[in-house]
Formats: structure tokens, C-alpha cells, sequence
């Protein structure tokens, strides 16, 4: 009986992802209202570029979805940063590209906390952003505390919603826009380049936020094991869903843009495009918008804080933590309870000091030290395999290498301050780590 058990697991282990399957995973992943939370933020950050700083991250991201491409197909099994870092370049950077992204994920509860407090504002102002940070730290705390998770099937379902919402939203923007009186044909290029407030630096500063849009596409690599002919669809998958995201992205900032006057201040840059969807659709479609993103937010907070707790958990399993602490299970529920704690206070205290900007720029840190890892490696490795005729394939990489880094040093300042100390404070931890596994053997 037990064999069979085991059979039949090893059975629904099979390659059975098509490459369509994988697209649908990476796009549900990223979510289609990706550049909708971070709007206002870009829309200040650039000058009232949006769409540009859009199209100049999908460069970025093409590049590096590329690389992530020919690295799963180098290491086909649990493909990730800090493995394809640590295998062709070194065990160590590998270790600190790890870290970083340690990061982003105890940062992506916390800024799903900040817009979620500002989207609750839009219902019942009369509550203040402080008592709405409490309520959305604690009540994503409590509920992964209760091993209460959001099953597949939920977030299919989410993630069609949000797509029906989009759709309102893309088809009131064009209704509005169609009924404007003799619109110029400046009007319809102000989106994408405004002689008059267009800066260059403005608007990489605005790009490297925008980043933020195509976080998650590289978790298509993890897929490779289940995918059938992975060589072949799982790089072609991580690039379409880029593509993909990029273009919807586009298309959804750019009717915003249309749609809001420029030099006109929202009233929340946090939920700016809320404003602009009731702008177009009235009361109905603003509450409805606000309604859909906090939502989604929930769930990606929720989802995120676990994930980041199990983490945590993993390290101190492996001795890079406190094992006491971190590495200790709840009898009731078999979660990392410690964990999940110490992230909804980090969350709670991260939403009174960070603005979403500046949190999205350090989730932008460590996301994009691991995409220049991840270019690096592909560049080393087509080198040490084939040289002259990997040329092609080792320019891609290093004009995403070349890319990330232009990005990264265009973060805000605080963010790069912040995220160096995390990094940091990651050494010392390896080093540690490296003398106390060191130690026993000599004794």
C-alpha cells in the first residue's frame, strides 16, 4: 500500500504544464492589476510618465527574463536566483542574493499593509491611517497564525474578477476619451513624452519603481520540473508573461493618464488610480476599483507574510537564524507561529515610518540585485560554455545586467541606504554561520 502511495505521488509529478499553463500561472502570479497600486507613486516619481517608465522597466525585464530562461534550462530543478548565482559565480554571493530576497518578501506584506490602510480610507475617512495599519497588520497576523491560506481556486477566481474590472475600467476610459471635443493629437502623446516636464532622471527614478510591475515573473523557473519540453517553454513562458504584463500594463496606464488632467494632485497618490476610475466611471466604479485592489492586496499580503515566515523558518532550520526562535513550529496549526509574529510587527512598524514609495523602491532592491546576479551568471556561463558562439546570448545578458544596474542606482537613496544595511547585516550572519559550522570539526 505504501508503494502504491508512493507511486501514484510520484505520478502526479509528471510534466504536465503546457506552455499556455505556464503563461496563465506567471500572469496570475504577477496579477493583472500589477501597475495599478503603484500608479500615483510613478506618476510623481516621473513627471507624469507613467507609461514610458513602463516600457523602459520591460526592456529591463525582457533582458533578464531571457537569462532566467537560459539558466532553467542549465538547472532544471527549483530554479531561483541564489541557486543559479551560487552555481556559476560563487556559494556565497549566491547566500547574499538569497538574502535579499529574504527581504522583499517581509517588504511585500508591508507595503500591501500601507495600501491597504489608504484604500480603507476611501470607505470610512473617519477612521485614521494609523488604526487601519493596526487592524490590516493584525488581521493578516491572526489569520496566518490560524493556518488560514487562500486556496488555488480562490485566486484563479480573484484573478478573473480583477480582469473584469480591468475591462470596466479600459472601456469607461475609452468611452470618456471618445467623448472629449476635438482632442489634440498633443493630448495623446503627453503619456509618453511632455517637452516641458519630461526629465531623463525623473524618469529612470520612476523606472526603477516600475520594476515593481513584473515582480514575480521568475517564479515560472520553479514550474520546470512539472512542464512538458521545459528547454524549450519554460524560457519562452518567462518572456511572454513579461511581454504580456508589460504591454496590459501600458494600456492601463496610459487611458489613466488620458483620463487625469496633468499637474492636477490626486488625493491619495497611494490609490491614485482609484481617483481616475471614478473619474470615468463615477461613485460606482471608484467603490468598485477600491474595493478589487484591497482585496487583492489582502491576499497578496497574507500570501506574502506566510511566505516569508516559511523562509525565515527554512534559515533557522539551516543554522543561518536562531534556531530556537525561527525554527520553531506551532503544535496546533504546523506553522512558523514566531515567524509570522515578528513579521506583522515589522509590518506594523514599517507602516508608520515607510511611505509605499519608499517601500517599493526596497522591494526593488533586493528583486533587482538578484536579477543582475541571475544576468551575471548567464553571462559566465555562456562564456565558460561555447564563447564565440554564445555571443549573442552573452550580450542579451549583460544589456540586462547593464539595465538592472541603471535601475538600482536610480533607487531612492533611502531605499539603497536601508537595503545596504540589510546586506550587510546578511554577511555577518553567513560569516557567523561559517565559524560555527567551522568549530565543531576542529574540536
Amino acid at each position: 500500500m505504501a508503494a502504491a502511495d508512493g507511486t501514484s505521488e510520484r505520478l502526479g509529478l509528471r510534466r504536465s504544464l503546457r506552455f499556455r499553463d505556464l503563461v496563465l500561472y506567471g500572469i496570475i502570479l504577477i496579477q493583472p492589476t500589477a501597475p495599478m497600486p503603484v500608479f500615483g507613486v510613478l506618476y510623481d516619481k516621473s513627471g507624469g510618465h507613467v507609461p514610458a517608465t513602463i516600457l523602459l522597466a520591460l526592456v529591463a525585464m525582457l533582458f533578464t527574463a531571457i537569462s532566467y530562461g537560459r539558466m532553467a534550462r542549465v538547472y532544471p530543478h527549483g530554479g531561483s536566483a541564489f541557486l543559479y548565482v551560487g552555481k556559476e559565480i560563487h556559494s556565497s554571493l549566491g547566500y547574499i542574493t538569497g538574502w535579499c530576497l529574504v527581504m522583499d518578501y517581509i517588504i511585500n506584506p508591508l507595503i500591501c499593509t500601507i495600501w491597504c490602510s489608504s484604500a480603507a480610507m476611501n470607505f470610512i475617512p473617519q477612521v485614521p491611517y494609523v488604526a487601519w495599519a493596526a487592524f490590516f497588520a493584525i488581521l493578516f497576523t491572526a489569520l496566518n497564525c490560524n493556518g488560514i491560506e487562500t486556496s488555488a481556486r480562490i485566486n484563479a477566481l480573484l484573478a478573473a474578477a480583477l480582469g473584469l474590472v480591468i475591462v470596466w475600467v479600459l472601456a469607461a476610459s475609452v468611452r470618456w476619451v471618445l467623448a472629449l471635443v476635438h482632442p489634440s493629437a498633443a493630448l495623446f502623446l503627453d503619456p509618453l513624452y511632455n517637452p516641458s516636464s519630461f526629465h531623463t532622471s525623473a524618469v529612470l527614478r520612476g523606472t526603477a519603481t516600475a520594476v515593481l510591475t513584473y515582480i514575480g515573473f521568475d517564479g515560472i523557473s520553479t514550474l520546470t520540473d512539472e512542464a512538458r519540453d521545459p528547454e524549450r517553454t519554460v524560457p519562452r513562458a518567462i518572456v511572454l508573461t513579461c511581454l504580456i504584463t508589460g504591454i496590459l500594463a501600458v494600456v492601463e496606464v496610459y487611458f489613466a493618464q488620458l483620463v487625469w488632467p496633468r499637474g492636477a494632485a490626486f488625493p491619495d497618490i497611494n490609490t491614485a488610480y482609484v481617483y481616475v476610475s471614478g473619474r470615468v466611471g463615477g461613485p460606482l466604479l471608484f467603490a468598485v476599483v477600491n474595493a478589487a485592489l484591497l482585496l487583492a492586496n489582502v491576499g497578496s499580503g497574507m500570501a506574502s507574510q506566510l511566505g516569508a515566515a516559511r523562509l525565515l523558518y527554512a534559515m533557522g532550520q539551516d543554522g543561518a537564524l536562531p534556531r530556537r526562535f525561527f525554527a520553531s513550529v506551532s503544535p496546533k496549526n504546523r506553522i512558523p507561529r514566531n515567524n509570522v509574529i515578528l513579521i506583522g510587527v515589522i509590518c506594523l512598524a514599517g507602516a508608520m515610518i515607510f511611505s509605499y514609495s519608499l517601500g517599493a523602491d526596497l522591494l526593488n532592491f533586493g528583486a533587482l540585485l538578484a536579477f543582475m546576479g541571475v544576468n551575471l551568471a548567464s553571462m559566465l556561463w555562456g562564456w565558460r560554455h561555447g564563447r564565440a558562439a554564445q555571443w549573442f546570448p552573452i550580450l542579451l545578458s549583460l544589456g540586462g545586467f547593464a539595465t538592472c544596474a541603471l535601475l538600482w542606482w536610480n533607487l531612492d537613496p533611502k531605499a539603497k541606504i536601508v537595503g545596504t544595511v540589510w546586506a550587510f547585516s546578511g554577511i555577518l550572519l553567513w560569516v557567523i554561520r561559517r565559524r560555527y559550522t567551522v568549530l565543531p570539526s576542529q574540536s
